[in-house]
Protein backbone atom coordinates (compact mmCIF):
# COMPACT_ATOMS: atom_id res chain seq x y z
CA UNK A 1 0.00 0.00 0.00
CA UNK A 2 0.95 3.65 -0.48
CA UNK A 3 0.15 5.39 2.82
CA UNK A 4 0.37 9.14 3.48
CA UNK A 5 0.88 10.69 6.90
CA UNK A 6 -0.49 14.24 6.60
CA UNK A 7 1.22 16.64 9.01
CA UNK A 8 1.09 20.30 7.94
CA UNK A 9 2.51 21.60 11.23
CA UNK A 10 6.02 21.09 12.53
CA UNK A 11 8.79 19.59 10.47
CA UNK A 12 10.42 16.30 9.60
CA UNK A 13 14.04 16.02 8.53
CA UNK A 14 17.00 13.68 8.99
CA UNK A 15 18.15 15.38 12.19
CA UNK A 16 14.77 15.97 13.89
CA UNK A 17 15.54 19.68 13.99
CA UNK A 18 13.69 21.93 16.47
CA UNK A 19 11.70 19.06 18.01
CA UNK A 20 12.27 20.10 21.61
CA UNK A 21 12.24 23.88 21.22
CA UNK A 22 8.92 24.69 19.55
CA UNK A 23 5.39 23.64 20.58
CA UNK A 24 4.57 22.65 16.97
CA UNK A 25 7.51 20.22 16.86
CA UNK A 26 6.83 17.80 19.66
CA UNK A 27 5.67 14.38 20.69
CA UNK A 28 3.27 13.88 17.80
CA UNK A 29 6.19 14.20 15.34
CA UNK A 30 8.04 11.47 17.24
CA UNK A 31 4.86 9.38 17.07
CA UNK A 32 4.45 9.84 13.32
CA UNK A 33 8.10 9.29 12.48
CA UNK A 34 8.42 6.07 14.47
CA UNK A 35 5.17 4.51 13.19
CA UNK A 36 5.99 5.53 9.61
CA UNK A 37 9.41 3.86 9.87
CA UNK A 38 7.94 0.64 11.24
CA UNK A 39 5.17 0.53 8.59
CA UNK A 40 7.84 1.05 5.91
CA UNK A 41 9.80 -1.86 7.38
CA UNK A 42 6.67 -3.98 6.95
CA UNK A 43 7.00 -3.42 3.19
CA UNK A 44 4.55 -0.57 2.57
CA UNK A 45 5.39 2.64 0.69
CA UNK A 46 5.11 5.50 3.19
CA UNK A 47 5.28 9.27 2.71
CA UNK A 48 5.29 11.74 5.59
CA UNK A 49 3.74 14.79 3.93
CA UNK A 50 4.41 18.14 5.57
CA UNK A 51 4.44 21.79 4.56
CA UNK A 52 7.33 23.18 2.53
CA UNK A 53 9.31 25.73 4.56
CA UNK A 54 12.19 27.92 3.42
CA UNK A 55 12.59 30.25 6.38
CA UNK A 56 15.88 31.70 7.70
CA UNK A 57 14.61 31.17 11.25
CA UNK A 58 14.37 27.43 10.54
CA UNK A 59 17.48 26.39 8.59
CA UNK A 60 18.29 22.76 7.72
CA UNK A 61 14.84 22.14 6.24
CA UNK A 62 15.49 22.03 2.53
CA UNK A 63 14.05 20.48 -0.61
CA UNK A 64 10.80 18.85 -1.61
CA UNK A 65 11.96 15.28 -0.98
CA UNK A 66 13.98 14.07 2.01
CA UNK A 67 14.73 10.69 3.57
CA UNK A 68 15.81 9.08 6.82
CA UNK A 69 19.19 7.48 6.31
CA UNK A 70 19.05 3.70 6.15
CA UNK A 71 15.24 3.51 5.96
CA UNK A 72 13.78 2.11 2.73
CA UNK A 73 10.22 2.71 1.47
CA UNK A 74 9.91 6.00 3.39
CA UNK A 75 10.05 9.58 2.11
CA UNK A 76 9.54 13.03 3.61
CA UNK A 77 7.52 15.06 1.11
CA UNK A 78 7.23 18.84 1.57
CA UNK A 79 4.34 20.56 -0.21
CA UNK A 80 3.82 24.31 -0.63
CA UNK A 81 0.94 26.29 0.88
CA UNK A 82 0.74 30.07 1.35
CA UNK A 83 4.35 30.88 0.66
CA UNK A 84 7.40 29.41 2.33
CA UNK A 85 7.59 31.17 5.71
CA UNK A 86 7.02 29.02 8.79
CA UNK A 87 3.51 29.44 10.19
CA UNK A 88 2.43 28.29 13.65
CA UNK A 89 -0.38 25.74 13.68
CA UNK A 90 -2.95 28.35 14.73
CA UNK A 91 -2.45 30.15 11.40
CA UNK A 92 -2.63 27.14 9.08
CA UNK A 93 -6.38 26.50 8.96
CA UNK A 94 -7.34 28.61 5.95
CA UNK A 95 -4.42 27.31 3.89
CA UNK A 96 -5.14 23.58 4.20
CA UNK A 97 -7.35 23.39 1.10
CA UNK A 98 -4.54 24.86 -1.01
CA UNK A 99 -2.10 22.45 0.61
CA UNK A 100 -4.29 19.45 -0.24
CA UNK A 101 -4.74 20.64 -3.84
CA UNK A 102 -0.96 20.82 -4.15
CA UNK A 103 -0.61 17.34 -2.64
CA UNK A 104 -3.04 15.97 -5.22
CA UNK A 105 -1.11 17.70 -7.99
CA UNK A 106 2.19 16.30 -6.72
CA UNK A 107 1.02 12.68 -6.79
CA UNK A 108 -0.79 13.06 -10.09
CA UNK A 109 2.44 14.37 -11.62
CA UNK A 110 4.28 11.37 -10.17
CA UNK A 111 1.60 9.01 -11.47
CA UNK A 112 1.27 7.45 -8.01
CA UNK A 113 -1.99 6.15 -6.54
CA UNK A 114 -2.68 6.78 -2.84
CA UNK A 115 -4.29 3.90 -0.95
CA UNK A 116 -4.74 5.44 2.48
CA UNK A 117 -4.08 8.64 4.43
CA UNK A 118 -3.68 9.16 8.15
CA UNK A 119 -4.08 12.59 9.74
CA UNK A 120 -2.60 13.78 13.03
CA UNK A 121 -3.98 16.63 15.12
CA UNK A 122 -6.91 18.66 13.86
CA UNK A 123 -5.07 20.21 10.91
CA UNK A 124 -3.84 16.88 9.56
CA UNK A 125 -7.28 15.38 10.15
CA UNK A 126 -9.04 18.19 8.28
CA UNK A 127 -6.57 17.82 5.41
CA UNK A 128 -7.43 14.12 5.23
CA UNK A 129 -11.16 14.92 5.14
CA UNK A 130 -10.62 17.36 2.26
CA UNK A 131 -8.52 14.76 0.44
CA UNK A 132 -11.27 12.18 0.92
CA UNK A 133 -13.85 14.62 -0.41
CA UNK A 134 -11.83 15.31 -3.54
CA UNK A 135 -10.21 11.92 -4.22
CA UNK A 136 -12.32 9.33 -2.31
CA UNK A 137 -9.27 8.20 -0.33
CA UNK A 138 -10.08 6.59 3.05
CA UNK A 139 -8.30 7.93 6.10
CA UNK A 140 -7.71 7.56 9.81
CA UNK A 141 -7.60 10.32 12.39
CA UNK A 142 -5.30 10.46 15.40
CA UNK A 143 -6.20 13.48 17.50
CA UNK A 144 -3.41 13.21 20.09
CA UNK A 145 -4.78 16.14 22.11
CA UNK A 146 -8.18 17.62 21.25
CA UNK A 147 -8.94 21.30 21.58
CA UNK A 148 -12.05 21.14 23.77
CA UNK A 149 -10.16 19.96 26.85
CA UNK A 150 -7.52 22.63 26.40
CA UNK A 151 -10.22 25.27 25.97
CA UNK A 152 -11.99 24.15 29.16
CA UNK A 153 -8.83 24.46 31.23
CA UNK A 154 -7.83 27.84 29.84
CA UNK A 155 -11.34 29.28 30.00
CA UNK A 156 -11.72 28.17 33.62
CA UNK A 157 -8.54 30.09 34.42
CA UNK A 158 -10.58 33.26 33.72
CA UNK A 159 -9.14 33.97 30.29
CA UNK A 160 -11.71 35.73 28.12
CA UNK A 161 -13.28 34.01 25.14
CA UNK A 162 -12.08 36.83 22.89
CA UNK A 163 -8.52 36.46 24.16
CA UNK A 164 -8.52 32.68 23.69
CA UNK A 165 -9.91 33.01 20.18
CA UNK A 166 -7.25 35.52 19.23
CA UNK A 167 -4.42 33.35 20.56
CA UNK A 168 -5.55 29.78 19.88
CA UNK A 169 -8.31 30.03 17.22
CA UNK A 170 -10.35 27.46 19.13
CA UNK A 171 -13.45 27.81 16.97
CA UNK A 172 -11.55 26.91 13.82
CA UNK A 173 -9.82 24.05 15.63
CA UNK A 174 -13.11 22.62 16.91
CA UNK A 175 -14.67 22.78 13.45
CA UNK A 176 -11.63 21.05 11.97
CA UNK A 177 -11.58 18.35 14.64
CA UNK A 178 -15.28 17.61 14.28
CA UNK A 179 -14.88 17.37 10.50
CA UNK A 180 -11.91 15.03 10.87
CA UNK A 181 -13.76 12.85 13.39
CA UNK A 182 -17.03 12.77 11.46
CA UNK A 183 -15.61 11.55 8.15
CA UNK A 184 -12.77 9.31 9.41
CA UNK A 185 -12.91 5.61 8.54
CA UNK A 186 -11.09 4.76 11.76
CA UNK A 187 -9.93 6.79 14.77
CA UNK A 188 -6.75 5.74 16.54
CA UNK A 189 -6.39 6.53 20.24
CA UNK A 190 -3.46 5.88 22.55
CA UNK A 191 -5.57 4.55 25.42
CA UNK A 192 -9.18 3.59 25.98
CA UNK A 193 -9.31 6.45 28.48
CA UNK A 194 -8.51 8.88 25.69
CA UNK A 195 -11.58 7.66 23.80
CA UNK A 196 -13.78 7.77 26.88
CA UNK A 197 -12.63 11.19 28.09
CA UNK A 198 -11.73 13.22 25.00
CA UNK A 199 -14.18 12.05 22.36
CA UNK A 200 -17.22 12.00 24.65
CA UNK A 201 -16.81 15.71 25.32
CA UNK A 202 -20.02 17.62 24.54
CA UNK A 203 -18.36 19.41 21.63
CA UNK A 204 -17.52 16.10 19.88
CA UNK A 205 -20.40 13.81 20.82
CA UNK A 206 -22.34 14.22 17.58
CA UNK A 207 -19.31 13.58 15.38
CA UNK A 208 -17.83 10.64 17.31
CA UNK A 209 -21.05 8.68 17.84
CA UNK A 210 -20.77 5.11 16.52
CA UNK A 211 -17.25 5.69 15.17
CA UNK A 212 -14.68 2.92 14.80
CA UNK A 213 -12.07 3.47 17.53
CA UNK A 214 -8.88 1.43 17.72
CA UNK A 215 -6.38 1.62 20.59
CA UNK A 216 -2.85 1.93 19.18
CA UNK A 217 -0.54 2.79 22.05
CA UNK A 218 2.63 4.72 21.18
CA UNK A 219 5.91 2.95 21.59
CA UNK A 220 9.54 3.60 22.40
CA UNK A 221 12.50 3.43 20.09
CA UNK A 222 14.35 0.95 22.27
CA UNK A 223 17.54 1.42 20.28
CA UNK A 224 17.70 5.15 21.03
CA UNK A 225 16.27 4.83 24.55
CA UNK A 226 18.21 1.72 25.43
CA UNK A 227 18.38 0.61 29.06
CA UNK A 228 21.45 1.78 30.97
CA UNK A 229 23.97 -1.03 31.23
CA UNK A 230 26.86 0.66 33.01
CA UNK A 231 28.80 1.89 30.01
CA UNK A 232 26.37 3.12 27.29
CA UNK A 233 26.45 6.85 27.99
CA UNK A 234 27.96 9.00 25.23
CA UNK A 235 31.17 10.58 26.54
CA UNK A 236 30.36 14.06 25.22
CA UNK A 237 26.96 14.00 26.92
CA UNK A 238 28.46 12.68 30.14
CA UNK A 239 31.00 15.53 30.20
CA UNK A 240 28.32 18.09 29.38
CA UNK A 241 26.02 16.92 32.18
CA UNK A 242 28.79 16.72 34.76
CA UNK A 243 30.02 20.19 33.83
CA UNK A 244 26.51 21.57 34.33
CA UNK A 245 26.07 19.81 37.67
CA UNK A 246 29.46 21.01 38.90
CA UNK A 247 28.54 24.57 37.97
CA UNK A 248 25.12 24.71 39.66
CA UNK A 249 24.87 21.97 42.30
CA UNK A 250 26.75 22.24 45.61
CA UNK A 251 29.57 19.73 45.80
CA UNK A 252 28.19 18.43 49.09
CA UNK A 253 25.01 17.35 47.23
CA UNK A 254 26.60 15.56 44.27
CA UNK A 255 25.75 12.08 45.59
CA UNK A 256 22.04 12.78 46.13
CA UNK A 257 19.25 11.54 43.88
CA UNK A 258 18.09 13.72 40.98
CA UNK A 259 14.58 14.69 39.88
CA UNK A 260 14.42 15.23 36.11
CA UNK A 261 11.89 17.35 34.23
CA UNK A 262 12.25 16.99 30.45
CA UNK A 263 9.20 18.64 28.93
CA UNK A 264 8.94 21.92 27.04
CA UNK A 265 8.21 25.15 28.91
CA UNK A 266 4.43 25.35 28.74
CA UNK A 267 1.94 26.25 31.50
CA UNK A 268 0.11 22.93 31.10
CA UNK A 269 3.34 21.01 31.77
CA UNK A 270 3.28 22.57 35.25
CA UNK A 271 6.96 23.02 36.02
CA UNK A 272 5.88 25.45 38.73
CA UNK A 273 3.89 22.73 40.49
CA UNK A 274 6.94 20.52 40.79
CA UNK A 275 9.22 23.30 41.99
CA UNK A 276 6.65 24.44 44.53
CA UNK A 277 6.34 20.90 45.92
CA UNK A 278 10.12 20.67 46.18
CA UNK A 279 10.45 24.10 47.81
CA UNK A 280 7.91 23.22 50.51
CA UNK A 281 9.38 19.84 51.47
CA UNK A 282 12.69 20.15 53.29
CA UNK A 283 13.11 16.39 53.54
CA UNK A 284 12.86 16.14 49.75
CA UNK A 285 15.47 18.86 49.37
CA UNK A 286 17.70 16.87 51.72
CA UNK A 287 17.22 13.80 49.51
CA UNK A 288 17.45 15.07 45.91
CA UNK A 289 18.40 17.81 43.45
CA UNK A 290 16.23 19.09 40.58
CA UNK A 291 17.36 18.99 36.93
CA UNK A 292 15.23 20.79 34.32
CA UNK A 293 15.87 20.49 30.57
CA UNK A 294 16.00 23.78 28.70
CA UNK A 295 16.85 23.60 25.03
CA UNK A 296 19.06 26.32 23.62
CA UNK A 297 20.05 27.92 26.94
CA UNK A 298 23.55 27.15 28.21
CA UNK A 299 23.32 28.87 31.59
CA UNK A 300 19.84 29.94 32.66
CA UNK A 301 21.15 31.59 35.83
CA UNK A 302 22.98 34.09 33.63
CA UNK A 303 20.64 34.64 30.69
CA UNK A 304 17.56 33.08 29.12
CA UNK A 305 16.49 35.97 26.90
CA UNK A 306 16.70 33.69 23.85
CA UNK A 307 13.46 32.04 24.98
CA UNK A 308 10.04 33.08 23.72
CA UNK A 309 8.06 35.54 25.90
CA UNK A 310 5.68 32.89 27.27
CA UNK A 311 8.66 30.67 28.12
CA UNK A 312 10.48 33.55 29.77
CA UNK A 313 7.42 34.12 31.94
CA UNK A 314 7.63 30.55 33.26
CA UNK A 315 11.37 30.94 33.80
CA UNK A 316 10.79 34.18 35.70
CA UNK A 317 8.40 32.34 38.01
CA UNK A 318 10.88 29.54 38.62
CA UNK A 319 13.73 31.94 39.27
CA UNK A 320 11.57 33.85 41.74
CA UNK A 321 10.86 30.59 43.59
CA UNK A 322 14.54 29.66 43.61
CA UNK A 323 15.30 33.08 45.11
CA UNK A 324 12.40 33.03 47.59
CA UNK A 325 13.15 29.55 48.96
CA UNK A 326 16.94 29.77 48.58
CA UNK A 327 17.17 26.75 46.26
CA UNK A 328 20.52 27.77 44.80
CA UNK A 329 22.88 24.81 44.70
CA UNK A 330 19.92 22.43 44.54
CA UNK A 331 18.45 23.22 41.09
CA UNK A 332 20.04 23.24 37.65
CA UNK A 333 18.93 23.75 34.05
CA UNK A 334 20.53 21.64 31.33
CA UNK A 335 20.64 22.30 27.59
CA UNK A 336 19.49 19.14 25.76
CA UNK A 337 19.53 19.48 21.98
CA UNK A 338 18.27 16.19 20.52
CA UNK A 339 16.57 12.86 21.17
CA UNK A 340 19.99 11.21 21.24
CA UNK A 341 21.26 13.64 23.88
CA UNK A 342 18.07 13.18 25.86
CA UNK A 343 18.41 9.39 25.89
CA UNK A 344 22.04 9.58 26.96
CA UNK A 345 21.15 12.12 29.65
CA UNK A 346 18.50 9.73 30.98
CA UNK A 347 21.04 6.91 31.09
CA UNK A 348 23.54 9.12 32.91
CA UNK A 349 21.02 9.87 35.63
CA UNK A 350 20.10 6.22 36.02
CA UNK A 351 23.64 5.87 37.30
CA UNK A 352 22.92 8.71 39.77
CA UNK A 353 19.61 7.37 41.09
CA UNK A 354 17.61 9.78 38.99
CA UNK A 355 13.86 9.72 38.56
CA UNK A 356 11.72 11.14 35.77
CA UNK A 357 8.92 13.50 36.78
CA UNK A 358 6.02 14.85 34.69
CA UNK A 359 3.61 17.08 36.60
CA UNK A 360 1.44 18.07 33.60
CA UNK A 361 -2.09 19.21 34.38
CA UNK A 362 -3.30 16.71 31.77
CA UNK A 363 -1.39 14.35 29.48
CA UNK A 364 -3.27 12.56 26.67
CA UNK A 365 -0.80 9.67 26.65
CA UNK A 366 2.64 10.54 27.86
CA UNK A 367 5.35 9.31 25.48
CA UNK A 368 8.09 11.01 27.50
CA UNK A 369 7.57 8.86 30.62
CA UNK A 370 7.87 5.56 28.75
CA UNK A 371 10.99 6.80 26.97
CA UNK A 372 12.52 7.56 30.36
CA UNK A 373 11.31 4.25 31.80
CA UNK A 374 12.93 2.41 28.89
CA UNK A 375 16.37 3.67 29.99
CA UNK A 376 15.78 2.61 33.59
CA UNK A 377 14.48 5.81 35.19
CA UNK A 378 11.53 5.31 37.56
CA UNK A 379 8.64 7.59 36.56
CA UNK A 380 6.51 9.90 38.71
CA UNK A 381 3.70 11.11 36.47
CA UNK A 382 0.39 12.98 36.53
CA UNK A 383 -2.64 10.77 37.07
CA UNK A 384 -4.73 12.97 34.80
CA UNK A 385 -5.05 11.46 31.34
CA UNK A 386 -3.42 8.51 29.63
CA UNK A 387 -0.59 7.85 32.12
CA UNK A 388 -3.10 6.41 34.61
CA UNK A 389 -3.67 3.60 32.11
CA UNK A 390 -0.04 3.26 31.03
CA UNK A 391 1.45 3.06 34.52
CA UNK A 392 -1.23 0.87 36.07
CA UNK A 393 -2.94 -2.32 34.91
CA UNK A 394 -4.72 -5.20 36.63
CA UNK A 395 -3.73 -3.90 40.05
CA UNK A 396 -0.04 -3.66 39.14
CA UNK A 397 1.81 -0.33 39.11
CA UNK A 398 4.77 0.42 36.86
CA UNK A 399 5.39 3.97 38.09
CA UNK A 400 4.03 6.45 40.63
CA UNK A 401 0.85 8.32 39.70
CA UNK A 402 0.32 11.68 41.42
CA UNK A 403 -2.34 14.32 41.92
CA UNK A 404 -0.54 17.31 40.42
CA UNK A 405 -2.94 19.77 42.05
CA UNK A 406 -1.45 18.95 45.47
CA UNK A 407 2.11 19.90 46.38
CA UNK A 408 2.09 17.33 49.16
CA UNK A 409 1.01 14.57 46.78
CA UNK A 410 3.71 15.49 44.26
CA UNK A 411 6.38 15.37 46.96
CA UNK A 412 4.97 12.14 48.39
CA UNK A 413 5.14 10.49 44.97
CA UNK A 414 8.74 11.53 44.44
CA UNK A 415 9.72 10.24 47.87
CA UNK A 416 8.07 6.91 47.03
CA UNK A 417 9.96 6.52 43.74
CA UNK A 418 13.30 7.31 45.39
CA UNK A 419 12.66 5.04 48.36
CA UNK A 420 11.50 2.12 46.16
CA UNK A 421 13.93 2.81 43.36
CA UNK A 422 14.78 -0.71 42.19
CA UNK A 423 11.14 -1.82 42.17
CA UNK A 424 9.94 1.00 39.94
CA UNK A 425 13.06 0.83 37.79
CA UNK A 426 12.55 -2.85 36.95
CA UNK A 427 8.78 -2.52 36.62
CA UNK A 428 9.14 0.41 34.22
CA UNK A 429 11.61 -1.30 31.92
CA UNK A 430 9.48 -4.45 31.71
CA UNK A 431 6.32 -2.44 31.05
CA UNK A 432 7.94 -0.83 28.01
CA UNK A 433 9.35 -4.04 26.57
CA UNK A 434 6.11 -5.97 26.90
CA UNK A 435 3.57 -3.30 25.93
CA UNK A 436 5.06 -0.23 24.23
CA UNK A 437 7.14 -0.84 21.11
CA UNK A 438 6.62 0.96 17.80
CA UNK A 439 6.55 -2.32 15.87
CA UNK A 440 3.42 -3.34 17.73
CA UNK A 441 1.86 0.09 17.12
CA UNK A 442 2.55 -0.11 13.38
CA UNK A 443 1.01 -3.57 13.11
CA UNK A 444 -2.12 -2.31 14.87
CA UNK A 445 -2.38 0.48 12.29
CA UNK A 446 -1.99 -1.88 9.33
CA UNK A 447 -4.46 -4.44 10.68
CA UNK A 448 -7.08 -1.72 11.19
CA UNK A 449 -6.47 -0.25 7.73
CA UNK A 450 -6.91 -3.64 6.09
CA UNK A 451 -10.32 -3.97 7.74
CA UNK A 452 -11.56 -0.92 5.83
CA UNK A 453 -13.04 -2.57 2.76
CA UNK A 454 -16.29 -0.72 2.22
CA UNK A 455 -16.69 1.47 -0.89
CA UNK A 456 -15.59 5.05 -0.23
CA UNK A 457 -18.14 7.74 -0.92
CA UNK A 458 -17.54 11.48 -1.30
CA UNK A 459 -17.90 13.16 2.06
CA UNK A 460 -19.58 16.32 0.71
CA UNK A 461 -17.90 18.73 3.11
CA UNK A 462 -19.67 22.14 3.22
CA UNK A 463 -17.66 24.76 1.36
CA UNK A 464 -16.96 26.86 4.46
CA UNK A 465 -14.83 24.06 5.92
CA UNK A 466 -12.32 24.63 3.14
CA UNK A 467 -11.47 28.14 4.22
CA UNK A 468 -12.43 28.17 7.91
CA UNK A 469 -12.44 31.96 7.78
CA UNK A 470 -16.07 32.80 8.47
CA UNK A 471 -15.60 33.98 12.03
CA UNK A 472 -19.27 34.39 12.93
CA UNK A 473 -20.04 30.85 11.84
CA UNK A 474 -16.90 29.45 13.43
CA UNK A 475 -17.56 31.00 16.84
CA UNK A 476 -21.26 30.23 17.12
CA UNK A 477 -20.82 26.69 18.45
CA UNK A 478 -18.22 27.75 21.01
CA UNK A 479 -20.28 30.73 22.18
CA UNK A 480 -23.32 28.47 22.66
CA UNK A 481 -21.20 26.01 24.64
CA UNK A 482 -19.89 28.77 26.93
CA UNK A 483 -23.42 30.07 27.58
CA UNK A 484 -24.40 26.65 28.99
CA UNK A 485 -21.76 26.83 31.68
Amino acid sequence: MRILFLNPQGNFDQHDSYWTEHPDFGGQLVYVKEIAIEIAKLGHQVDIVTRYIDDPDFPAIEGTIDHYLGINNLRIVRIHANGEQFLPKEQLWEHLSEWVDNIIGFYQKEGVNIDFATGHYGDGGLACAILKDKMQIPYSFTGHSLGAQKFDKLYQSNASLKELERTYHFSKRLLAENTAINYADVIFVSTSQEKDEQYTHELYQASSKDKNFVVASPGVNIETFAEYNGHNVDLDVLNKVEKTLSRDIDSSRKDLAHILLASRLDPKKNHIGLLEAYANDQSLQDKANVVISLRGVDNAFKDYSILKPNEQKIMDQMMNMIEKYDLYGKVTFINILSQKELANTYRYFVSKQGIFCLTALYEPFGLAPIEAMSTGLPAVVTKYGGPSEVLKEDGKTFGVLIDVHSSKEIAKGIHKAIDEYEHYQQAGVQRVLTSYTWTATAKTYINAIKEINKPVKGVMIPTYFYSLNQDDLDQRVLKDYVKKD
